[in-house]
Parts: structure tokens; C-alpha cells; sequence
């Protein structure tokens, strides 16, 4: 069976990392809200979810999230200034098991998607998704600080907030491809909004209303499905669907619906078939695209040389020690420039006692016969 064609009534689990896709076998749902740390630049983690197979989850493992203490209006925008909006850490969760795998294509995660019709929006409400902004990975800041921390530079916080409260900063919108000033204020923070790319009613409609308050209440944090983007075109999205809605910046289409198909995966979120179609269609040009995540890419070892091929070599054989030619008796050397006429001028020479087998020995200068001449 290939790897990204999935048995009927089981769901994907998807962790995040920017690129990247981890899918899993379904059969429990767990909830993994994991810390985020302080940077202003990498990704802050999020709250994951694996989806069950059956269509009324009721998970164990799943600590229920506090009730919400404000109300909010039934409408997919949520309020803009985290100041007034007390912030309700969520604890209890589980711990992330199983270790992710990476490289799933949009594309093959698009075709695991259930395709239903958009069940009614009765009983549809932001409190539905629990307290805004809740601080879910318990870093102290909430959601939309996080958010606007990871997708703002330049920023400037608030005193005495320990980096979480952003008072300026500037955007680079990925749906207008304009830069943006952000500046907090009752009558400014409008300019720079946080999206959910899934929007929450859209969700509440095709599968969140058969999740739990705690599923819910981390599908509307998980950074994996938010993104600071141009307030009025966010206010121009509302709860659309790939296929009512789609950024205006052709470019960014690809990377916009592969991050829907990976929250919708994710949460076991269905698509309607003309949702489908429109995500599809999009998909087309960009098949190779991987849907996103927000873990970190494994860390790529470097590459191992192999050890160059040891030749086998015939052993050595130590030379045997040359042994001094001895002149056969009566045979005498032909005169030369080594040659001692007698032991005197072997001695003269400084080469007494000379040896068989050196230039100059000869019978004459070793008397005895032992191979030593002019002892």
C-alpha cells in the first residue's frame, strides 16, 4: 500500500514543521500543547491534535480546557487587544509519543481529506473555541502575542510584560506582499491582524463541532493555523473557504491552501467537494508542494566518506643478512685502491681489523683463518 493512501475511516496525524508533514496511524487522540520559547523569529510551537477515526471522539488522554470567563460574539474575528482579554493557561495535556516523519505532499494529504457536505452553523459561537488568545503552551504570553512575536520584525515591547506584550513591529504581509507598521492602540492594532487560516466557523461546520472543548480551544491557538497578516483583507476573508476565498497575491496561494489541508488533517477536519476542487485546482501548480508544519527540520547529518578500500599486500619477507663473500684460499685480490700490501698499511689506513668480506681483506692479512685480518 503506498505510504500516503490511507485504509478508509483512518486519519492522518500531522506534526508540525515549516515544509513538513508527520502522519500517524488514528485510533487515540491526543493533545500535545508544548512550550514556545521567547525569539522573535523562529516559529512558537503549538497545540497538536491527532484526529480519530470515529466521528464522536472521546479521548482520555485529553485534559479538559478551562470554561471560557468572557463571551464573544458569533463571528470568526476575535478581539484585537490581548490587554483586555485575561489570558487562561491550559494544563493537563498529554505528552507527544510517537516521532514525527516528514515530506508528505499536500497533495496525497488533500486526497485523505473526507469529502462531506457543510453541516448547519447552529449553536456556532467564538466562545464554542474557548477563551481567546489562551496561553496554551504556557510561556506566560498568549496566543496573539506569540503570533505576532514570530511573524514581526523590528518589534518593540511593552516594560515589565518579560517580552510578551508587542507594542510596534513591522509585517511583511503574506496575503498583500505589502510591509505593514504595527502599532498597539485601541484605534491602530486593527492594521496588523491574526488570521486563522482555517476559520473557526468553517471549522465548527465540517468536523469541530465533534471534537472537545480542549481540541477545539487548541485548533484556535495552534500556530500552525495562524498568521499575522493585512487587517482589512483579513476582515475581507471572514470565514471563507478555499473555494469562496483565496489571498490576493497569486504566489502565496500554494502555501496558503497546502497549510489549510494540513490544519483540516490535523484536527480531522473534512472539505467540501467544490472546496476540494478549488484546493485541487491550486495544488496543480505547485504538485511537489509539502503541507506545512511547524517543527524544525530534522537535523541532516554530513555525509559519512567511505573509507577508501584497503588493498591486500603480500607480506613482507624480511632479507636475510648478507654474509661476507670469503675469498677462495690461495686467490688473491687484484691489486687496487683498497688493496694493503700488509697489516701495517691496514692499520695506516685506519681499517684494522678488517674483515672478510671489506674492501682490502685478503688470506695473507688473517693468518688464523677466522675471517679477521691484522687483529
Amino acid at each position: 500500500m503506498n505510504k500516503n493512501q490511507l485504509p478508509s475511516g483512518q486519519n492522518p496525524r500531522l506534526v508540525r514543521k515549516t515544509g513538513h508533514l508527520a502522519m500517524f496511524g488514528a485510533g487515540t487522540l491526543a493533545l500535545l500543547l508544548s512550550g514556545c520559547g521567547g525569539s522573535t523569529s523562529a516559529a512558537e510551537p503549538a497545540a497538536l491534535l491527532t484526529p480519530a477515526a470515529s466521528a464522536s471522539p472521546t479521548p482520555s488522554a485529553i485534559a479538559s480546557a478551562p470554561s471560557p470567563t468572557t463571551s464573544a460574539a458569533a463571528t470568526d474575528m476575535d478581539p484585537l487587544d490581548p490587554d483586555t482579554v485575561p489570558v487562561v493557561t491550559l494544563s493537563g495535556v498529554a505528552s507527544p509519543k510517537a516521532q514525527p516523519a516528514y515530506g508528505t505532499k499536500a497533495l496525497d494529504l488533500l486526497a485523505a481529506l473526507p469529502v462531506k457536505g457543510r453541516a448547519p452553523k447552529t449553536g456556532y459561537g467564538r466562545t464554542e473555541f474557548g477563551q481567546a488568545w489562551a496561553d496554551v503552551d504556557r510561556n506566560g504570553c498568549d496566543t496573539r502575542n506569540d503570533i505576532l512575536k514570530r511573524d514581526l520584525t523590528a518589534i518593540a515591547f511593552k516594560a515589565g510584560t518579560g517580552d510578551c506584550l508587542v507594542l510596534t513591529g513591522s509585517l511583511h504581509d503574506p496575503y498583500t506582499a505589502t510591509a505593514i507598521a504595527f502599532t498597539r492602540g485601541t484605534s491602530t492594532s486593527s492594521a496588523v491582524q491574526i488570521d486563522h487560516v482555517v476559520a473557526l466557523s468553517d471549522a465548527w461546520q465540517k468536523g469541530a463541532q465533534q471534537l472537545t472543548l480542549a481540541q477545539r480551544t487548541a485548533l484556535a491557538n495552534d500556530p500552525l493555523n495562524l498568521l499575522a497578516v493585512d487587517g482589512p483583507t483579513n476582515q475581507k476573508k471572514s470565514d471563507g473557504d478555499a473555494a469562496t476565498w483565496l489571498p490576493p497575491v497569486k504566489a502565496y496561494r500554494c502555501d496558503y491552501v497546502a497549510r489549510q489541508i494540513s490544519v483540516k488533517a490535523t484536527y480531522g477536519l473534512w472539505v467540501t467537494q467544490a472546496e476540494h476542487d478549488a484546493m485541487s485546482t491550486i495544488l496543480g501548480d505547485c504538485a511537489g508542494a509539502l503541507a506545512p508544519t511547524d517543527q524544525p527540520d530534522p537535523v541532516q547529518p554530513a555525509p559519512v566518506q567511505p573509507p577508501a578500500p584497503v588493498i591486500a599486500q603480500a607480506p613482507v619477507q624480511e632479507a636475510a643478512p648478507v654474509q661476507p663473500a670469503v675469498p677462495a684460499p690461495g686467490v688473491q685480490p687484484a691489486p687496487g685502491p683498497a688493496y694493503y700490501a700488509n697489516c701495517t698499511a691496514v692499520r695506516a689506513a685506519g681499517a684494522a681489523p678488517i674483515r672478510a668480506g671489506q674492501p682490502g681483506y685478503r688470506d695473507g692479512l688473517d693468518r688464523d683463518g677466522d675471517g679477521i685480518g691484522c687483529e
